[in-house]
């Protein structure tokens, strides 16, 4: 009598599994069309998509070369640095370049005008990250936005 072995009874194709282990470890970057692949990267907020394309280099260059995703971001904080973001796309920045240039400046810019730091005591209650290189106008832009809400005070 010979025994029959279910292991044994299907042969396995090694060829497929390989090939099957290999399309298993394709991230979507890889498998789906760009288009796609851009529509799902600009679903994500800022500091999200610095953080994806630090993920692997072709997520990296995916992100990096479509200036597309930074657009929308760069335009939003546009609102607050308008002299600044419309100089560099004059100059010629890519839209990520011009959003790496001025991201901090408009944070910061964005919370002075916004009154965060509007009962501050002294410098040294200043929280680090608050202050950044700005031009006159945009210091007189505060300094005014500053008075107005000290006038409405009181």
């Amino acid at each position: 009598m010979q025994k029959n072995s279910k292991r044994n009874s299907h042969p396995v194709d090694k060829e497929s599994c390989t090939d099957r282990k290999k399309e298993s470890q394709k991230d979507f970057v890889e498998v789906l069309p760009p288009e796609v692949t851009f529509e799902i990267f600009s679903k994500l907020d800022i500091q999200s998509l610095c953080k994806a394309a630090m993920t692997c280099k072709r997520w990296n260059q995916a992100i990096e070369k479509s200036d597309y995703l930074w657009k929308h971001h760069c335009l939003t904080r546009r609102a607050i640095c308008q002299k600044e973001i419309d100089g560099d796309r004059g100059n010629g920045y890519s839209w990520r370049v011009t959003l790496l240039r001025n991201y901090w400046m408009s944070k910061v810019k964005y919370e002075w005008l916004s009154g965060k730091y509007s009962n501050i005591s002294s410098p040294f209650s200043l929280p680090k990250r608050c202050i950044c290189p700005m031009d006159a106008d945009s210091w007189g832009e505060i300094l005014e936005a500053e008075m107005k809400r000290k006038r409405t005070d009181s």
